[in-house]
């Protein structure tokens, strides 16, 4: 007997505005908060937008034409086949203009939360393109920081002990440890940007969000969850600032409805088009937010999620295939 769905944030009517395209959506290669000791350094997450039709007959098609049973419609299993090659051509053209994918490196997504969460504001904006101001400190210290080899890792470790909700050891130990790592860190003399964010992480400060984490501040997005941002990136994708997007995805225990509602609430604030964009194409009026509400379902009930859920397996796997077309869907 399977357990009742949780999480999501059904559309409310005063919620939806014009132009709505519905997405279907899934992920590969999340492992949880084991960020740095993983198989997997990437996580996918792929949409499409697919109505159960479409995404019925494109299964049908994989299983008849490529005579793939269904239980190798998996990533895995799809590309160790004999016909893999020209299945995966056909899949892909199949998805040409219908599908969007969005990759997370596992490490790089650890330093923006560095950046965003210890030297800013803690935002659901947090790691997508609405913070984006941030994006060159971060970008920085990820390209210096990894020439300091074990030293770099430390750090990385660190900090995911220091934000980890269900930490080992006291908060004193965890920060010391935090500052001890930085010091080591800094000793290597990275380069100017990079040394600035070391420089910029402050004791007083990093107590006061591991304050606010350790009393379930709610405004304080989940630290070492990329998902949600991940979520925030495919909304903003396919909304382009002009229409909304509804959501189909499957479980996650991410996708609570109070976190959602959250980043909803930042995406009105910050991912509509401006005024002059309302004019003149059509946009999204201000705020009203790109991400008109999210459906949770079992990915074994919607084909929809099946095609997302062997795109993301795939691209993991083969992130080669992210091209341009890949990246911006078709509006």
């Amino acid at each position: 007997m399977r357990s009742p769905l949780q999480g999501g944030l059904p559309p409310g009517g005063a919620m939806v505005v014009g132009a709505v395209v519905e997405i279907a959506c899934d992920e590969s290669g999340f492992s949880g908060t084991n960020l740095l000791h993983s198989t997997a350094p990437v996580i996918t997450h792929a949409s499409v937008d697919l109505v159960h039709d479409e995404a019925v007959a494109l299964i049908t098609a994989l299983r008849s034409g490529f005579r793939f049973a269904p239980h190798e419609l998996k990533s895995g299993r799809f590309l160790r086949s004999s016909g893999a090659k020209d299945a995966l051509e056909w899949f892909l053209a199949a998805l040409t203009g219908r599908a969007h994918v969005h990759l997370i490196d596992k490490e790089f997504f650890l330093v923006t939360r560095i950046v965003d969460f210890l030297l800013t504001e803690p935002s659901y904006a947090a790691g997508t393109r609405l913070a984006r101001e941030h994006h060159p400190a971060a970008l920085a210290l990820h390209e210096a920081g990894r020439a300091a080899g074990s030293d770099w890792t430390a750090f990385l470790s660190a900090f995911v002990d220091l934000v980890r909700m269900k930490r080992r050891l006291p908060v004193d130990q965890t920060v010391h440890r935090f500052f001890q790592a930085r010091d080591a860190l800094r000793r290597h003399g990275l380069d100017a940007a990079a040394d600035a964010v070391l420089d910029g992480l402050d004791p007083s400060r990093v107590r006061a969000v591991v304050a606010r984490l350790d009393t379930d501040d709610r405004t304080v997005p989940p630290p070492l969850e990329p998902l949600l941002p991940a979520l925030a990136e495919t909304v903003l994708s396919w909304s382009g600032g002009r229409r909304q997007v509804l959501v189909t995805h499957d479980e996650q225990s991410a996708l609570t409805a109070d976190r959602l509602t959250r980043l909803q609430r930042v995406l009105a604030d910050n991912g509509t088009a401006s005024a002059a964009d309302v004019s003149r194409v059509g946009g999204l009026p201000n705020g009203v937010s790109p991400l008109a509400g999210l459906v949770v379902v079992d990915s074994r009930d919607d084909p929809r999620v099946q095609v997302a859920d062997l795109l993301a397996g795939v691209a993991r796997r083969m992130p080669a295939i992210i091209d341009d077309a890949l990246r911006q869907p078709a509006r």
